[in-house]
């Protein structure tokens, strides 16, 4: 790691250095956001409300991909921007080519696993006669192709842990730049539905792997991908298992939380709440992509300055994220309040049935999205500090401990209220538990700073 990327992660100060990683990483990740949103508008557009259905059916298992995709990539970025903190140029290269080897193999293992139980996968996740035709067509093209979209998504996000957040922004913007024209010409030109949405994906992600790959042989990567590091090396695959298993298993337990939103939507609303509910998260996932970017920023200067010692900045990047979180989630949560007509007409416009359930759904199931920022950035800060425990429990407090019980239980009493209403309760019960770690947590690195020689920021 050269002297001048050392200095700007461990001197300058941590707003300006947050921003300066944020801005890139928002671009980027709302780049890929947008072009996955901008199926589903097609889709609703031109196909219909049943093949939103079937696409939001189809969400889980993507939903399953991008939780492998975390495991690999975040797991392997915080221990690469570690090893870049001690100054271990090759850990940092053998954590790279661990994860090289890891993506192939577990992109290999979800499309044989998908292939096999793909009908029964897709009627678990909320698919019905009228919408599995479009949801099995869209998954058998994406399950071909998952190689790309692991590799593309895991990669990428060591290119931002090095340090190279720009460059891990342009990748995203390539992505985004190649899926959405084709999206317009395979769904609208070439009248190919459901089917020309996953072609431009995948061919989106191709180029992106492409890129990526051209970048760590190139002369900007910091850590650079050599062949004698390509293989799974047991030093790190602990430690990136250790610490990506907290985003897989929040992104595992996601697909099973949606599962169940779907099949209370389907027994009390039928298949128009499930395509409600394909808009509500994709509007739910924009307003989070602003706090995963930030996430994104945060995470190398945490880790960097844990292996540097410079618990002082540790600390600051953590009361820095939770102040930006709160606020963003809060300027979000009064937009969908007082416009969820205008962002539902963005999906379909023909459908008065989809916009009354869509309107009073995204109204109910945000109603304390404003406590959702912090909660998000204790996860990832006990994740880029190794604290794999408490990251794993903070990130299976919200989906799995607290709404998955409401889920099963509270629909049965107000049929599809119960459904909307159940989001609000776990979010704010998780964020009273939540408010308590941090806490504790506060003390703990005054502790550590006591001592210890401010770096600046």
């Amino acid at each position: 790691m050269d002297e001048d990327k050392r200095l700007e992660l461990g001197q300058t100060p941590i707003r300006k250095l947050a921003m300066r990683y944020f801005w890139p990483a928002l671009i980027g990740t709302m780049a890929n956001t947008l072009y996955n949103i901008v199926d589903r508008i097609f889709i609703g557009h031109v196909v219909g409300a049943e093949a939103l259905g079937g696409l939001t059916a189809v969400f889980p298992v993507m939903t399953v991909m991008t939780a492998f995709g975390m495991l690999i990539g975040l797991g392997s970025g915080v221990q690469l921007s570690i090893a870049l903190g001690k100054s271990n140029l090759r850990l940092a290269k053998m954590v790279l080519g661990n994860a090289v080897v890891m993506v192939t193999l577990v992109s290999a293992a979800i499309m044989l696993v998908g292939f096999a139980l793909k009908r029964p996968m897709l009627e678990m996740f909320g698919a019905t006669g009228n919408t599995m035709a479009y949801a099995s067509d869209y998954l058998d093209i994406i399950l071909w192709g998952v190689v790309f979209h692991e590799f593309g998504f895991s990669i990428n996000s060591l290119i931002r842990s090095e340090g190279n957040a720009r460059v891990a922004m342009v990748s995203m913007l390539i992505s985004a730049g190649v899926n959405i024209p084709l999206d317009a010409l395979f769904i609208m030109g070439f009248g190919w539905g459901v089917k020309g949405a996953a072609w431009a994906t995948i061919i989106s992600m191709v180029v992106l792997c492409v890129w990526v790959l051209a970048h760590f042989r190139g002369h900007r990567c910091v850590v650079r991908l050599e062949r004698r590091y390509i293989r799974v090396w047991r030093a790190v695959l602990g430690p990136v298992l250790a610490v990506g298993v907290s985003p897989f298993l929040q992104q595992a337990a996601h697909s099973v939380v949606q599962a169940l939103f779907n099949f209370n939507l389907i027994r009390h609303g039928g298949d128009m709440a499930v395509a409600a509910m394909g808009i509500i998260n994709s509007v739910i996932v924009v307003a989070i992509t602003f706090i995963i970017s930030l996430n994104m920023a945060l995470q190398p200067i945490v880790g960097f300055n844990l292996g540097a010692g410079n618990y002082w900045r540790v600390k600051s990047s953590l009361k820095f994220g939770i102040v930006a979180a709160s606020a963003v989630c809060v300027v979000m949560w009064a937009a969908v309040q007082l416009f969820p007509g205008a962002t539902i007409k963005i999906f379909n416009t023909d459908n008065p049935e989809l916009m009354d359930i869509g309107v009073r759904g995204l109204r109910l199931m945000t109603l304390m999205f404003p406590v959702v920022g912090f909660q998000m950035i204790a996860g990832n800060y006990f994740q880029s500090v190794s604290k794999a425990r408490m990251a794993i429990f903070l990130s299976m407090l919200r989906q799995v401990i607290m709404l998955i019980p409401i889920l099963l239980v509270l629909p049965r009493f107000l049929g599809v209220d119960g459904v909307w209403f159940s989001m609000p309760i776990a979010d704010f019960i998780s964020a009273c538990v939540t408010a308590y770690l941090l806490r504790r947590e506060w003390r703990y690195l005054r502790g550590y700073e006591s001592g210890i020689v401010r770096a600046a920021g």
